[in-house]
């Protein structure tokens, strides 16, 4: 008996960045056509599977893992066209496509935390993180508590509408998603759901 093995497990991965793999039109960014022409260099190096790092709308606050919209490719790299077409190409060389989902976190300027920040009894408040300040004896604010960020500073960052704090495990324009929270859950696979719908092999998580 001959045991298939799992493409996952024995296949060579090669990521991309794609802001600095390959430009096709001159603007100095890399983008999803750039990684198209090179379609046949990788799969001439033995590539399996192509993973790009977050190519979704985002305000770039932190090479693109501040997502701003899920279901949209950053127009620096391209299109929803651009990227159906590489995945065609692709799977026609025999190779797989990955994608790198980013769901510890959004942008700032994601909807979700628009509305969760817009007031306390918007139905999204409870998908981020969110605590009121504490106060010492002299009345001065501070944070909930003493955790910091990856990069530097508090985790959390005081947002003026609704007079709380907000938890970034990295950058500010990073909130924390509230995993505790099952229409967070929910919210993640509907996305997964939307790229597998249009024949996405993977994520890297």
């Amino acid at each position: 008996m001959t045991l298939s093995k799992a493409w996952w497990k024995e296949a060579i991965v090669y990521q991309i960045y794609p802001i600095s793999f390959f430009d096709s039109n001159g603007d100095g960014i890399g983008d999803l056509n750039g990684i198209h022409a090179k379609l046949d260099y990788l799969k001439d190096l033995g590539v399996d599977v192509l993973w790009l790092s977050p190519i979704y709308r985002s305000p770039l606050a932190d090479m693109g893992y501040d997502i701003a919209d899920y279901r949209d490719i950053d127009p620096r790299y391209g299109t929803l066209g651009d990227w159906d077409k590489l995945l065609k190409s692709v799977h026609e060389r025999g190779m797989k496509l990955m994608m790198d989902l980013v769901i510890n976190h959004t942008s700032d300027e994601h909807d979700w935390f628009l509305q969760s920040r817009s007031s306390k009894s918007n139905p999204k408040r409870d998908w981020y993180i969110w605590r009121p300040p504490r106060y010492d004896s002299s009345g001065n604010r501070h944070p909930p508590n003493n955790w910091r960020s990856v990069f530097q500073g508090s985790a959390w960052e005081f947002d003026e509408p609704t007079q709380e704090y907000y938890l970034h495990l990295y950058v500010a324009k990073q909130p924390d998603l509230n995993w505790e929270n099952p229409e967070v859950r929910e919210a993640a696979w509907e996305v997964m759901q939307f790229w597998i719908d249009r024949g996405c092999d993977g994520f890297r998580v």
